[in-house]
Protein backbone atom coordinates (compact mmCIF):
# COMPACT_ATOMS: atom_id res chain seq x y z
CA UNK A 1 0.00 0.00 0.00
CA UNK A 2 2.71 1.86 1.22
CA UNK A 3 4.78 1.98 -2.78
CA UNK A 4 4.70 4.68 -4.74
CA UNK A 5 2.75 4.59 -8.15
CA UNK A 6 4.88 4.17 -11.21
CA UNK A 7 6.04 7.58 -12.87
CA UNK A 8 4.49 9.63 -9.93
CA UNK A 9 7.86 11.35 -9.42
CA UNK A 10 8.76 12.14 -13.13
CA UNK A 11 4.76 13.49 -13.26
CA UNK A 12 5.63 15.60 -10.09
CA UNK A 13 8.95 17.18 -11.61
CA UNK A 14 6.91 18.28 -14.86
CA UNK A 15 4.31 19.76 -12.68
CA UNK A 16 6.63 21.71 -11.20
CA UNK A 17 8.48 22.61 -14.13
CA UNK A 18 5.60 23.96 -15.98
CA UNK A 19 4.64 25.78 -12.72
CA UNK A 20 7.98 27.35 -12.85
CA UNK A 21 7.59 28.55 -17.04
CA UNK A 22 4.20 29.87 -15.76
CA UNK A 23 5.67 32.00 -12.83
CA UNK A 24 8.75 33.26 -15.58
CA UNK A 25 6.65 34.18 -17.54
CA UNK A 26 3.78 35.86 -15.79
CA UNK A 27 7.05 37.84 -14.08
CA UNK A 28 8.26 38.43 -17.97
CA UNK A 29 4.80 40.24 -18.08
CA UNK A 30 4.68 42.11 -15.51
CA UNK A 31 8.05 43.92 -16.77
CA UNK A 32 6.65 47.21 -18.44
CA UNK A 33 8.96 47.29 -21.73
CA UNK A 34 11.09 51.16 -21.65
CA UNK A 35 9.76 52.85 -24.46
CA UNK A 36 12.36 55.43 -25.93
CA UNK A 37 11.90 59.07 -25.32
CA UNK A 38 10.51 60.85 -28.26
CA UNK A 39 11.13 64.46 -28.81
CA UNK A 40 8.25 65.28 -27.47
CA UNK A 41 9.06 63.93 -24.03
CA UNK A 42 12.17 65.66 -24.12
CA UNK A 43 10.18 68.42 -25.14
CA UNK A 44 7.72 68.40 -21.63
CA UNK A 45 10.62 67.45 -19.41
CA UNK A 46 12.30 70.35 -20.20
CA UNK A 47 9.01 72.54 -20.18
CA UNK A 48 8.13 71.13 -16.42
CA UNK A 49 12.21 72.13 -15.75
CA UNK A 50 12.15 75.71 -17.05
CA UNK A 51 8.38 76.08 -15.89
CA UNK A 52 9.70 75.68 -12.42
CA UNK A 53 12.56 78.07 -13.14
CA UNK A 54 10.66 80.46 -13.99
CA UNK A 55 8.45 80.43 -11.19
CA UNK A 56 11.58 79.74 -8.91
CA UNK A 57 12.49 83.45 -10.29
CA UNK A 58 9.42 84.96 -9.66
CA UNK A 59 9.11 83.82 -6.18
CA UNK A 60 12.85 85.20 -5.27
CA UNK A 61 12.43 88.06 -7.06
CA UNK A 62 8.74 88.85 -5.03
CA UNK A 63 10.42 87.42 -1.44
CA UNK A 64 13.81 89.64 -1.74
CA UNK A 65 12.61 91.47 1.14
CA UNK A 66 13.02 88.78 3.22
CA UNK A 67 15.24 86.17 0.89
CA UNK A 68 18.29 88.65 0.61
CA UNK A 69 19.07 89.56 4.62
CA UNK A 70 18.31 85.69 5.36
CA UNK A 71 20.58 84.86 2.47
CA UNK A 72 23.27 86.95 3.41
CA UNK A 73 23.11 86.02 6.98
CA UNK A 74 23.64 82.44 6.10
CA UNK A 75 26.57 83.12 3.91
CA UNK A 76 28.15 85.14 6.68
CA UNK A 77 27.40 83.00 9.08
CA UNK A 78 29.08 80.00 7.55
CA UNK A 79 32.14 82.07 7.67
CA UNK A 80 31.81 82.95 11.36
CA UNK A 81 30.54 79.41 11.91
CA UNK A 82 34.11 78.15 10.36
CA UNK A 83 36.28 80.47 12.48
CA UNK A 84 34.50 79.25 15.60
CA UNK A 85 35.58 75.50 14.73
CA UNK A 86 38.75 76.83 14.68
CA UNK A 87 38.41 78.63 17.78
CA UNK A 88 36.97 75.36 19.75
CA UNK A 89 41.08 74.20 20.07
CA UNK A 90 41.26 76.39 21.94
CA UNK A 91 38.89 75.52 24.40
CA UNK A 92 35.91 77.85 23.48
CA UNK A 93 32.71 75.99 22.76
CA UNK A 94 31.68 76.56 18.89
CA UNK A 95 27.89 77.93 19.91
CA UNK A 96 30.32 80.43 21.88
CA UNK A 97 32.43 80.73 19.38
CA UNK A 98 29.78 81.80 17.31
CA UNK A 99 28.50 84.25 19.04
CA UNK A 100 31.64 85.76 19.73
CA UNK A 101 32.22 86.61 16.33
CA UNK A 102 29.00 87.61 15.56
CA UNK A 103 29.26 90.45 18.16
CA UNK A 104 32.33 91.37 17.03
CA UNK A 105 31.16 91.53 13.64
CA UNK A 106 27.62 93.33 14.18
CA UNK A 107 30.04 95.75 16.79
CA UNK A 108 32.70 96.28 13.71
CA UNK A 109 29.69 96.70 10.93
CA UNK A 110 27.94 99.77 13.32
CA UNK A 111 31.33 101.52 13.54
CA UNK A 112 31.80 101.44 9.87
CA UNK A 113 28.45 102.94 9.64
CA UNK A 114 28.35 105.51 12.39
CA UNK A 115 31.93 106.36 10.65
CA UNK A 116 30.55 106.99 7.11
CA UNK A 117 27.18 108.88 8.39
CA UNK A 118 28.63 112.07 8.61
CA UNK A 119 30.64 112.12 4.88
CA UNK A 120 27.46 110.39 3.26
CA UNK A 121 25.25 113.03 4.97
CA UNK A 122 27.70 115.88 4.00
CA UNK A 123 28.27 114.76 0.27
CA UNK A 124 24.24 114.22 0.09
CA UNK A 125 23.76 117.81 1.17
CA UNK A 126 26.40 118.67 -1.46
CA UNK A 127 25.07 116.83 -4.48
CA UNK A 128 23.35 119.68 -6.49
CA UNK A 129 26.59 121.49 -6.34
CA UNK A 130 28.86 118.44 -7.18
CA UNK A 131 27.01 117.40 -9.89
CA UNK A 132 27.13 121.25 -11.48
CA UNK A 133 30.55 121.63 -10.88
CA UNK A 134 31.05 118.25 -12.93
CA UNK A 135 29.20 119.26 -15.78
CA UNK A 136 31.10 122.35 -15.98
CA UNK A 137 34.45 120.18 -15.65
CA UNK A 138 33.65 117.44 -18.26
CA UNK A 139 31.50 119.52 -20.72
CA UNK A 140 34.82 120.80 -21.81
CA UNK A 141 36.89 117.78 -22.47
CA UNK A 142 34.11 115.94 -24.51
CA UNK A 143 34.28 119.11 -26.79
CA UNK A 144 37.21 118.10 -27.76
CA UNK A 145 35.12 115.26 -29.59
CA UNK A 146 33.76 115.50 -32.93
CA UNK A 147 30.76 113.27 -32.04
CA UNK A 148 30.33 114.80 -28.41
CA UNK A 149 30.26 118.14 -29.88
CA UNK A 150 27.54 117.64 -32.34
CA UNK A 151 25.47 116.41 -29.20
CA UNK A 152 26.69 119.28 -26.61
CA UNK A 153 25.44 121.47 -29.83
CA UNK A 154 21.91 120.46 -29.84
CA UNK A 155 21.12 120.61 -26.51
CA UNK A 156 20.99 123.52 -23.94
CA UNK A 157 23.63 122.86 -22.03
CA UNK A 158 21.93 125.26 -18.67
CA UNK A 159 18.84 123.07 -19.18
CA UNK A 160 21.22 120.36 -18.88
CA UNK A 161 22.82 121.48 -15.57
CA UNK A 162 19.01 122.91 -14.73
CA UNK A 163 17.58 119.23 -14.85
CA UNK A 164 20.47 117.37 -13.58
CA UNK A 165 19.93 119.43 -10.30
CA UNK A 166 16.31 119.35 -10.09
CA UNK A 167 16.21 115.59 -10.33
CA UNK A 168 19.16 115.33 -8.06
CA UNK A 169 16.22 115.90 -5.05
CA UNK A 170 14.31 113.87 -6.59
CA UNK A 171 16.93 110.89 -6.48
CA UNK A 172 17.44 112.04 -3.00
CA UNK A 173 14.22 111.44 -1.90
CA UNK A 174 14.60 108.06 -3.68
CA UNK A 175 17.27 106.95 -1.53
CA UNK A 176 15.52 108.19 1.78
CA UNK A 177 12.50 106.78 0.81
CA UNK A 178 14.27 103.20 0.80
CA UNK A 179 15.97 104.15 4.52
CA UNK A 180 12.90 102.65 6.42
CA UNK A 181 13.11 99.10 4.36
CA UNK A 182 16.51 99.03 4.84
CA UNK A 183 16.14 98.99 8.69
CA UNK A 184 13.76 96.54 8.94
CA UNK A 185 16.25 94.36 6.39
CA UNK A 186 18.43 94.89 8.71
CA UNK A 187 17.18 94.01 11.63
CA UNK A 188 16.23 90.79 9.74
CA UNK A 189 19.62 89.87 9.06
CA UNK A 190 21.23 90.31 12.70
CA UNK A 191 18.13 88.35 13.83
CA UNK A 192 18.90 85.50 11.03
CA UNK A 193 23.10 86.24 12.10
CA UNK A 194 22.42 85.21 15.78
CA UNK A 195 20.09 81.97 15.25
CA UNK A 196 21.83 80.67 12.51
CA UNK A 197 24.78 80.76 14.89
CA UNK A 198 23.15 79.32 17.83
CA UNK A 199 21.15 76.91 16.20
CA UNK A 200 24.22 75.86 13.27
CA UNK A 201 25.15 72.70 15.23
CA UNK A 202 21.62 71.62 15.35
CA UNK A 203 20.75 72.15 11.95
CA UNK A 204 23.44 70.31 10.40
CA UNK A 205 22.42 67.50 12.63
CA UNK A 206 18.95 67.88 11.69
CA UNK A 207 20.27 67.90 7.71
CA UNK A 208 21.98 64.95 8.05
CA UNK A 209 19.69 62.69 10.02
CA UNK A 210 17.10 63.47 6.86
CA UNK A 211 18.57 60.91 4.90
CA UNK A 212 17.91 57.47 5.68
CA UNK A 213 21.49 55.45 4.57
CA UNK A 214 24.64 56.13 5.75
CA UNK A 215 26.22 57.04 2.70
CA UNK A 216 23.68 59.19 2.08
CA UNK A 217 24.55 60.95 5.24
CA UNK A 218 27.90 60.97 4.73
CA UNK A 219 27.48 62.52 1.55
CA UNK A 220 25.73 65.30 2.75
CA UNK A 221 28.51 65.94 5.99
CA UNK A 222 30.73 66.46 2.61
CA UNK A 223 28.98 68.36 0.90
CA UNK A 224 28.27 70.91 4.11
CA UNK A 225 32.33 70.84 4.90
CA UNK A 226 33.01 71.67 1.30
CA UNK A 227 31.23 74.79 1.08
CA UNK A 228 31.57 75.99 4.22
CA UNK A 229 35.40 75.50 3.83
CA UNK A 230 35.07 76.96 0.01
CA UNK A 231 33.40 79.87 1.59
CA UNK A 232 35.26 80.60 4.42
CA UNK A 233 39.06 80.45 2.22
CA UNK A 234 37.26 83.20 -0.07
CA UNK A 235 36.52 85.32 2.17
CA UNK A 236 39.12 84.98 4.67
CA UNK A 237 41.84 85.38 1.31
CA UNK A 238 40.05 88.12 -0.23
CA UNK A 239 39.41 90.28 2.87
CA UNK A 240 43.13 90.36 2.96
CA UNK A 241 44.12 90.83 -0.70
CA UNK A 242 41.19 93.72 -0.98
CA UNK A 243 42.76 95.32 2.93
CA UNK A 244 45.87 95.58 0.97
CA UNK A 245 44.14 97.22 -2.05
CA UNK A 246 42.29 99.51 -0.41
CA UNK A 247 45.67 100.72 1.47
CA UNK A 248 47.43 101.41 -1.40
CA UNK A 249 44.27 102.59 -2.79
CA UNK A 250 43.74 105.15 -0.10
CA UNK A 251 47.38 106.37 -0.59
CA UNK A 252 46.66 106.99 -4.29
CA UNK A 253 43.78 109.20 -3.04
CA UNK A 254 46.13 110.99 -0.69
CA UNK A 255 48.98 111.63 -3.59
CA UNK A 256 45.84 112.41 -5.57
CA UNK A 257 45.08 115.42 -3.81
CA UNK A 258 41.65 113.93 -3.15
CA UNK A 259 39.84 114.74 -0.06
CA UNK A 260 39.18 112.00 2.63
CA UNK A 261 41.66 109.38 1.60
CA UNK A 262 40.97 106.72 3.99
CA UNK A 263 36.90 106.30 2.67
CA UNK A 264 38.14 106.14 -0.38
CA UNK A 265 40.06 102.98 0.84
CA UNK A 266 37.16 101.97 2.71
CA UNK A 267 34.90 102.14 -0.97
CA UNK A 268 37.92 100.14 -2.56
CA UNK A 269 37.60 97.70 -0.38
CA UNK A 270 33.91 96.98 -0.38
CA UNK A 271 33.10 97.49 -3.46
CA UNK A 272 36.27 94.95 -4.43
CA UNK A 273 33.59 92.27 -3.25
CA UNK A 274 31.34 93.11 -5.69
CA UNK A 275 33.32 91.66 -9.18
CA UNK A 276 33.34 93.98 -12.81
CA UNK A 277 30.72 96.27 -11.01
CA UNK A 278 32.32 97.10 -8.46
CA UNK A 279 35.63 98.25 -9.96
CA UNK A 280 33.47 100.20 -12.77
CA UNK A 281 31.47 102.37 -10.06
CA UNK A 282 34.91 103.26 -8.40
CA UNK A 283 36.81 103.94 -11.16
CA UNK A 284 33.81 106.41 -12.41
CA UNK A 285 33.99 107.64 -9.08
CA UNK A 286 37.51 108.46 -8.80
CA UNK A 287 37.27 110.07 -12.53
CA UNK A 288 34.53 112.34 -11.42
CA UNK A 289 36.44 113.65 -8.22
CA UNK A 290 39.59 114.25 -10.26
CA UNK A 291 37.83 116.40 -12.62
CA UNK A 292 36.41 118.42 -9.54
CA UNK A 293 39.83 119.02 -7.58
CA UNK A 294 42.19 119.15 -10.63
CA UNK A 295 42.19 121.50 -13.71
CA UNK A 296 44.75 119.60 -15.78
CA UNK A 297 43.32 116.81 -17.50
CA UNK A 298 45.79 114.18 -16.62
CA UNK A 299 46.23 115.29 -13.06
CA UNK A 300 42.11 114.50 -13.12
CA UNK A 301 42.48 110.81 -14.55
CA UNK A 302 45.91 110.16 -12.82
CA UNK A 303 43.37 108.73 -9.81
CA UNK A 304 41.30 107.05 -11.79
CA UNK A 305 43.63 105.28 -14.19
CA UNK A 306 46.14 104.18 -11.36
CA UNK A 307 43.49 102.20 -9.25
CA UNK A 308 42.28 100.36 -12.91
CA UNK A 309 45.56 99.68 -13.08
CA UNK A 310 46.05 98.94 -9.62
CA UNK A 311 42.97 96.56 -9.30
CA UNK A 312 43.57 95.28 -12.85
CA UNK A 313 47.08 93.49 -11.14
CA UNK A 314 45.47 92.26 -8.56
CA UNK A 315 42.66 90.84 -10.08
CA UNK A 316 44.60 89.41 -13.15
CA UNK A 317 47.92 88.15 -10.82
CA UNK A 318 47.60 88.45 -7.76
CA UNK A 319 44.02 86.86 -7.22
CA UNK A 320 44.29 84.08 -9.49
CA UNK A 321 47.57 82.77 -8.21
CA UNK A 322 46.17 82.48 -4.29
CA UNK A 323 42.69 81.71 -5.69
CA UNK A 324 43.13 80.47 -8.62
CA UNK A 325 44.16 76.66 -7.77
CA UNK A 326 41.33 75.90 -4.96
CA UNK A 327 38.95 78.20 -6.69
CA UNK A 328 38.26 77.43 -10.47
CA UNK A 329 35.16 79.60 -11.92
CA UNK A 330 34.16 80.06 -15.05
CA UNK A 331 34.38 84.20 -15.48
CA UNK A 332 31.23 84.10 -17.93
CA UNK A 333 29.43 82.09 -15.49
CA UNK A 334 30.38 84.76 -12.63
CA UNK A 335 29.14 87.87 -15.50
CA UNK A 336 26.03 85.73 -15.66
CA UNK A 337 25.49 85.24 -11.94
CA UNK A 338 26.50 88.93 -10.80
CA UNK A 339 23.96 89.81 -13.79
CA UNK A 340 21.16 87.66 -12.60
CA UNK A 341 21.69 88.09 -8.43
CA UNK A 342 21.92 92.24 -9.20
CA UNK A 343 18.60 92.09 -11.20
CA UNK A 344 17.06 90.23 -8.37
CA UNK A 345 18.52 91.67 -5.01
CA UNK A 346 20.61 95.40 -6.05
CA UNK A 347 24.19 95.55 -4.83
CA UNK A 348 23.59 92.78 -1.93
CA UNK A 349 22.90 90.48 -5.05
CA UNK A 350 25.77 91.39 -6.67
CA UNK A 351 27.94 90.99 -3.78
CA UNK A 352 25.99 87.69 -3.28
CA UNK A 353 26.81 86.44 -6.65
CA UNK A 354 30.17 84.74 -6.33
CA UNK A 355 29.45 83.26 -3.43
CA UNK A 356 26.47 81.39 -4.53
CA UNK A 357 28.50 80.30 -7.33
CA UNK A 358 30.85 79.11 -5.32
CA UNK A 359 27.97 76.96 -2.89
CA UNK A 360 26.41 75.93 -6.54
CA UNK A 361 29.85 74.81 -8.08
CA UNK A 362 30.84 72.53 -4.76
CA UNK A 363 27.43 71.13 -4.71
CA UNK A 364 28.14 69.52 -7.99
CA UNK A 365 31.32 68.80 -7.83
CA UNK A 366 30.74 67.06 -4.74
CA UNK A 367 27.02 64.71 -5.85
CA UNK A 368 28.27 64.15 -9.85
CA UNK A 369 29.10 60.72 -10.26
CA UNK A 370 31.75 60.18 -12.07
CA UNK A 371 34.49 63.61 -12.75
CA UNK A 372 35.62 64.10 -15.34
CA UNK A 373 39.37 62.40 -15.81
CA UNK A 374 42.48 65.11 -16.37
CA UNK A 375 44.88 64.28 -19.34
CA UNK A 376 47.95 65.29 -19.72
CA UNK A 377 48.10 68.17 -22.69
CA UNK A 378 49.27 66.48 -25.95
Amino acid sequence: MNAALPGSGLFKRQRYLRQAEIEAQAAEADIPETAEKTGLDLVVAWSIVGTFIIASSAVIYMMEAILMPITLAIVIGMVLGLAADRLARYGIPPVMGGLLLGIVFVVGLFFLINALIEPLTSLAGQAPGIIERTIERVLPYLQRFEWARVAIDGANEKAVTDVAIQNAGAMLGFVAAGVTPAFIQTLIFLAALGLFLVGRAHLRKTIILAFATRDRRLAAIRIMNATENAIGFYFSTASLIYVALGTITAVIAFAGGLTVAPLWGLFAFVSSFIPYLGVTAMTIALLCAGLMTHDALLLALAPAAAFFMLHLVMENLVTPAILGRRLEINPFLVFVAIIFWTWMWGAVGAMLALPLCLIAMTIFNEVRTSPPERQLPG
